[in-house]
């Protein structure tokens, strides 16, 4: 209770004075643009939320991604503001919607050009952001029950791809979160190459020991094939602590899944 009161009180002090959410840096120099593609989902029918994303930076998992269980989930990216995360799912807790949740973290951000944003809310609602000065090719495009975004990429086939190949893939959320990154990867990807990838799903009840919400929270931080070495960790992490629902992708389908995962 005192954590969420401390987080209504942040929220309520951001809507009145957006400009508590962005503090002078506190760094010599500025961090680097995190350079990815991301996919921010919500499986409605098992209450999952989830965020996948890949870069060339170090240790992504760190940074871009945010989730709640029965809130919604954030990706944070470009010249990200980490800030975004805890702050945008406190505003969705409230009641906003993803597009209101992303005009008010930006109102009064002095970096907002610079910066990306996905958001998912628990409903399905979608909303993403890409500022004026985000590096080429950037931008997202939104769609019931996900958002897909990306900056220094390939081209707008990325994003269009990990969105086609949301919207067709079948079978559990963290599947199909991996499918996008996959059709991402395969659509040329960030333009500067590979580094790191994360996964993150959460549902009420499902962490380790029912006692938390984080059901997959799987890095991995430096990697020449950051995604195809996800899918491997996902494979043990799904042996090891399988879904309670009973949903776990049958041997032909994991045979299919290992196969997409060897491909180049």
């Amino acid at each position: 209770m005192k954590s969420f009161l401390g987080l209504f009180g942040l929220a309520v002090a951001v809507a009145a004075n957006p400009g508590l959410l962005v503090a002078e840096e506190r760094v010599a120099s500025p961090p680097p643009p995190v350079a990815t593609f991301s996919i921010v989902a919500v499986d409605r029918d098992t209450g999952e939320i989830g965020v996948a994303v890949q870069s060339r930076i170090v240790g992504v998992g760190a940074v871009v991604p945010w989730a709640r269980a029965g809130v919604g989930a954030i990706a944070t990216q470009a010249w990200a503001n980490v800030r975004y995360g805890p702050v945008g799912l406190a505003i969705l807790e409230l009641g906003s919607t993803p597009e209101q949740a992303i005009e008010m973290l930006t109102r009064a951000d002095p970096r907002r050009a610079s910066r990306q944003v996905g958001i998912v809310d628990a409903s399905g609602a979608s909303a993403t952001f890409t500022g004026d000065e985000c590096q080429e090719w950037a931008g997202g495009r939104k769609g019931d029950g996900y958002a897909a975004q990306g900056n220094i990429l390939a081209g707008e086939g990325v994003v269009t791809a990990m969105a086609e190949a949301f919207e067709a893939s079948e079978g559990v959320l963290a599947e199909r979160l991996l499918a996008a990154l996959d059709a991402g990867q395969a659509a040329g990807g960030d333009k500067r190459g590979k580094q790191s990838a994360a996964l993150l799903v959460v549902r009420e009840g499902w962490g380790y020991g029912g006692l938390n919400d984080r059901f997959r929270d799987i890095r991995v931080d430096e990697h020449a094939s950051p995604i195809v070495e996800l899918r491997r960790v996902y494979e043990k992490h799904r042996e090891l602590f399988p879904r309670p629902d009973g949903r776990d992708p049958q041997p032909a389908e994991k045979e299919k899944t290992e196969e997409a995962a060897e491909k180049p």
